[in-house]
């Protein structure tokens, strides 16, 4: 899915509106493999919807580009620890 997928879902007012990168060039946000993300990042740095962002990327399974300042590695690591916790609150119980 790409940058094409984030915009079709915007409702009025929704979250995606808020966001730093509305504007930019998507490019920015799926640079080629083993090219810099640094300048995604800093876009997504302070801004106010990144954890929503995150949240959709998560939830949808991106696979590529830089959603709510992470790489696909870094939000794979997230999804890890989730399930990690989740499994340690179901022994839990």
């Amino acid at each position: 899915m790409d940058i094409s997928a984030l915009t079709a879902t915007t409702s009025p007012g929704g979250w995606q509106l808020r966001a730093n990168c509305m504007g930019v060039d998507p490019e920015l946000f799926f640079p080629e493999r083993g090219s810099s993300t640094r300048e995604a990042k800093e876009v997504c740095r302070g801004c106010v919807v990144s954890e929503d962002c995150l949240e959709f990327a998560i939830a949808n399974g991106e696979k590529f580009g830089i959603w709510g300042g992470m790489s696909e590695r870094e939000r794979r690591r997230v999804r890890r620890a989730r399930v990690l916790e989740r499994r340690g609150e179901a022994a839990a119980s």
